[in-house]
């Protein structure tokens, strides 16, 4: 599968059509906010949450509306500019989650919804994972989401991020927390950063 640049380059216009898109489909009224209820429910009010893969904005700035503080990094200036536009209330930043470090390390949460694991290059993986580790809170959590065919094994996922040192609490088919079963082609993970008491027990 192709990286988020490799997109872009490909076709320039990509990035606009693609926050053109969830426009629309918040003005047809669909829900758009299946994510964000998920991670506002795990979440004290107030929580540092890191929105990895932020896109335009679409669900951190809804958990920014709701009482958290928010930052969201994404590779595309495109859609961060959407995000700063639509969402000033968030923390919004161009980065790539394979090759920049996160300055802070006291997140409550992070979430990478929309396929955004798919997108990273093979070789950025594991650099990508240990970027979002060190960003946590020992406890915090790290809610991913990945779609069947999207060149990243289910199994694979997983056990990089468990290589990293996170550890898998629960796996859903859905963000409303449907079962994960062998059928199963959408995957929802919730990882924890162990506590240090953890790590020593």
């Amino acid at each position: 599968m192709p990286t988020w640049k490799e997109v872009t380059a490909a076709n320039p216009a990509h990035s606009h059509n693609f926050a053109r898109k969830w426009k629309m489909l918040e003005a047809q009224g669909q829900d758009i906010h299946g994510e964000s209820r998920l991670i506002d429910a795990m979440a004290e009010r107030g929580s540092r949450v890191l929105d990895a893969g932020c896109g335009t904005g679409r669900l951190g700035g809804r958990l920014a509306a709701l009482g958290h503080d928010v930052v969201g990094v994404d590779v595309d200036p495109i859609l961060i500019e959407h995000a700063v536009h639509d969402f000033p209330e968030g923390d919004w930043r161009v980065g790539d989650l394979s090759e920049d470090a996160i300055d802070e390390h006291d997140f409550d949460i992070a979430v990478a919804a929309g396929n955004v694991v798919g997108f990273f290059a093979p070789d950025g993986r594991e650099a990508a994972y240990r970027n979002i580790y060190n960003a946590l809170k020992p406890g915090g959590r790290f809610v991913v989401a990945l779609g069947a065919g999207r060149g990243w094994e289910f199994d694979d996922m997983i056990a990089l991020a468990e290589a990293v040192g996170f550890v898998t609490d629960y796996t859903f088919s859905s963000w409303d927390l449907k079962p994960f079963g062998p059928n199963s082609t959408f995957l929802v993970v919730v990882f924890r950063r162990p506590n240090a008491s953890s790590l020593l027990a």
